[in-house]
């Protein structure tokens, strides 16, 4: 069944379960878009990262990130003021990259879902 056939309100089963996953990462927290495809065992980067383009707008889309942690493009500044909001850990970008914003701080911010894995079995 392609998406066009598809009722305007329904969201394929697959976009469902990446969204969930997005509502699930606390505040302060990411997950990489290569680890929401590991989290639901289906898919890969490029294809949750299509969903969150498509239909990541009703969500905490900003918690799900590119795995360098640079600032999504075109929302760095709304993404941004979500990530201070919630005290997601941030570092200062290198001197000739991202036009001198912060990125997210992998190593602290990541979130590897293992206090909702009871939910995912």
């Amino acid at each position: 069944m392609s998406e066009e056939s598809l009722p305007a309100d329904a969201l394929p089963e697959y976009a469902e379960r990446v969204l969930e996953v997005a509502e699930l990462i606390p505040p302060g927290r990411v997950m990489t878009y290569g680890d929401v495809a590991e989290w639901l065992e289906e898919g890969g980067p490029r294809q949750v990262g299509r969903v969150m383009a498509l239909y990541g707008g009703a969500v905490p889309w900003w918690r799900v990130i590119r795995a360098d942690g640079v600032l999504l493009p075109g929302h760095e500044l709304q993404a941004l003021g979500h990530y201070q909001a919630e005290g997601t850990p941030l570092k200062e970008a290198s001197r000739a990259s991202e036009g001198h914003l912060p990125r997210v701080d992998m190593k602290r911010a990541r979130w590897d879902g293992e206090q909702r894995a009871e939910r995912h079995t």
